[in-house]
């Protein structure tokens, strides 16, 4: 009773914009006072700040988010989309296609989704109008490619479920490998049935000697996305120690770039303080609260009913999905992970599912989140980029949201797909 009293607080409070991480912590503050006074409050506080953001694995989420400012401020991306506009060629719907690809790409270098959703707007968008392609379409497009950084490594969110699941960072990124791959051939081929289907011209038609050319224009995105992920995938680095390289690499990429100024790098560094600092507040918040559900033994509980119901054991991951889907309409991807993966994961475990399979099915369902109303973030920094209506941009991700099920579908029932990638590191 008292969990479902606390949980019903948190979500009020959530629900009146409180920040995420001050709604956890006040919830999870209320909880520990009511359990076991103000020496139980004042004990976790000695204890938890310390010891849930000082962990060396923690240290790979700053690192990666500062690689990404640093790739976002070398404006490689500018690069990277129109490289693959000009490798696409004459297909249809072929420059919305160059923003799937450009989404994916840059998602190779980082990991941040609205970060690549609102440079996609500005460098594609505005493209694809011109071009004659619908606003819906242009639109949601970008606002979809841009979730691709939620799951192609190294995405931030996945280094935040190993964190929070207690699985292996390394191997949890490689398992985002596959499915990535898929969610961008997914989007790519929705955009291709569109413009089949009139919503999209066919681009101009590009020598052999332009798509050599273009060629070059990968070649530092595909190097810095080698060196990050191939290392984990090879042994030769924990995913800390490639963050810490990828974060070289970015710097050198600006370098490369002529973009090296003391503007950009104030500002890559900036940014990646004022981001780690809320994703680091979330996790101090969430083990708080994972004190919290400890002492009311919900997690046990819980197992112990699940087991107790004949029901199949896949019917209840399935029904587990459908909740992710339907809270990803309504709050933050992180603090979903923070507050639900202590109580699933027991559950998951015990029905004898994979831990990191579940964590990309999870993570697969936040990107869903990312682009429906009415919380769906990079509708509204598509919106707000592009100066497009946020109705529209919900509206034109429509399309992209049933491919996105449909490679979500794909990773439920064939979960080696995720998994045969993790076998090499150990």
């Amino acid at each position: 009773m008292i969990a479902i009293t606390i949980s019903v607080i948190l979500l009020v409070l959530i629900l009146s914009k409180v920040p995420i991480p001050f709604a956890i912590l006040g919830a999870a503050g209320i909880g520990l006072l009511w359990l076991g006074g103000g020496e139980n409050l004042i004990g976790v506080f000695e204890v938890i700040p310390m010891s849930s953001v000082g962990s060396n694995s923690l240290a790979a989420i700053p690192l990666f988010i500062l690689m990404a400012h640093l790739v976002l401020k070398s404006g490689v991306l500018d690069t990277l989309f129109n490289s693959a506009s000009t490798l696409i060629g004459r297909i249809r719907g072929g420059t919305g296609i160059a923003a799937v690809l450009a989404g994916a790409g840059f998602a190779a270098v980082s990991g941040s989704s609205t970060a690549a959703a609102a440079t996609l707007a500005h460098t594609s968008t505005g493209t694809m109008l011109k071009q004659g392609y619908s606003a819906r379409l242009a639109s949601g497009t970008v606002a979809s490619a841009g979730t691709l950084a939620a799951m192609i490594p190294p995405s931030i969110l996945l280094v935040f479920y190993a964190i929070t699941a207690e699985t292996s960072v390394g191997k949890t990124l490689l398992a985002g490998v596959v499915p990535g791959i898929l969610m961008s051939l997914g989007l790519a081929i929705t955009v291709w049935v569109m413009g089949l289907r009139g919503h999209a011209p066919a681009t101009d038609p590009t020598s052999w000697k332009a798509k050599l050319v273009a060629l070059k224009g990968l070649l530092p995105i595909a190097f810095l996305f080698a060196v990050v992920v191939g290392t984990v995938f090879l042994g030769i680095a924990t995913a800390t120690e490639a963050a810490a390289l990828g974060c070289l690499g970015g710097f050198l990429l600006m370098v490369w770039m002529k973009a090296a100024t003391w503007s950009n790098l104030r500002s890559a560094v900036v940014g990646s303080v004022s981001s780690s600092a809320m994703i680091l507040s979330i996790v101090f918040a969430a083990h708080v609260f994972g004190i919290f559900l400890t002492q009311t033994q919900v997690a046990p509980t819980v197992v112990e009913f699940v087991q107790g119901l004949a029901i199949a054991p896949i019917l209840i991951i399935v029904i587990f999905a459908f909740i992710y889907l339907v809270l990803g309409f309504f709050m933050d991807q992180m603090a979903i992970i923070a507050l639900t993966v202590p109580v699933t994961l027991p559950v998951v475990e015990a029905l004898g599912f994979d831990p990191i399979w579940f964590g990309v099915i999870v993570i697969l369902l936040a990107e869903i989140g990312l682009i429906t109303p009415p919380l769906g973030l990079n509708a509204f920094v598509v919106s707000r980029a592009a100066a497009i209506r946020v109705e529209t941009v919900f509206m034109g991700s429509v399309p992209f949201i049933i491919a996105m099920l449909i490679v979500t579908t794909l990773i439920f029932v064939f979960p080696d797909l995720s998994l045969f990638l993790t076998t090499s590191v150990k």
